[in-house]
This record gives C-alpha cells, structure tokens and sequence, in this order.
C-alpha cells in the first residue's frame, strides 16, 4: 500500500464509508482501475445501484459483485431516492435520542414529579403510560429528569 493510499483509507475510515471488506468487491470497474476504489463503500453502492438500474445486473448479482448484502442494496437504494449522494452514507440503526420524551410528556412528568415527589420513576413511568398511551423505561425518565436538574 503506497503512502496515499493509507492516508485515503484513514480518511474513508474516519468517516465511516470504508467498505468493511474491499477485496469481496469483484465488479470489473474496480478491478485495477485508479479512479474507482474498492474501499470506498459509497462509490460501490453507487455502482452496485447503477448496475442494476442502467445495466439491468440482477439486485443478487449487483451486490455480490459489490461485496454487499441484498438488504445493504435495498437501504442504498432507498437513501439514494430519500436523501441523494448523502443517502448512501452509513447511519448508526436504531432511533435518535429519546424519542418519545416529547414536549408535552417531558412537561407532564416535570409537573408530576413536582406534585409529587415521592413518587418512583417506575411510577412515574406507568403514569405517562396511562396518560400517553407509550411505555418509557424508568431509568429513561430518571436519566432525562435527573439532566434537567444538573443543568438549572
């Protein structure tokens, strides 16, 4: 591996578009070319989704060729149409903070805890549950109350 080359995985690896295994990569562009990358994780579902799409490659064959899964073409394919180039970009699964503390629920279990304030976070849980019809776990309500205070 020349010094570049090093310096370029670094830099896919900080952003997290490294292709976890760039030798599975068999589609012929990357094949000793020195624009197309095998490493790069974007350019080959970029690719992956091109050769289904323009050259009418099979989705099996199109990501066996790219060293991917089916599903990791389904979720290419369905970035690319949501969100662009940007799309393509891995994201970490699972939601994106505690989603369901909303405006209102976090008011109703202040205003609770404030009435109230032997009640447990358990409680306090099964309290937003009959209220908002949603199940919190209590350490969630202890975690996201006890924020609040050390920051007033």
């Amino acid at each position: 591996m020349e010094p570049g080359e090093t310096d370029k995985r670094s830099l896919l690896l900080k952003q997290g578009v490294l292709h976890p295994h760039p030798e599975a990569v068999t589609t012929p562009l990357f094949q000793d070319s020195s624009f197309f990358d095998p490493q790069d994780l974007m350019q080959v579902k970029y690719e992956m989704l091109r050769r289904v799409q323009v050259d009418q490659a099979t989705v099996s064959q199109a990501s066996q060729e790219a060293g991917l899964s089916r599903p990791a073409f389904y979720q290419a394919q369905a970035g690319l149409q949501s969100s662009g180039l940007v799309g393509l970009i891995p994201q970490k699964p699972g939601p994106r903070g505690a989603h369901k503390l909303t405006v209102p629920v976090l008011a109703f279990l202040r205003q609770k805890r404030a009435a109230q304030p032997e009640l447990t976070f358990s409680q306090l849980a099964q309290e937003a549950g009959r209220e908002f019809g949603i199940q919190i776990h209590p350490r969630t309500i202890e975690r996201v109350l006890s924020q609040r205070q050390k920051k007033r």
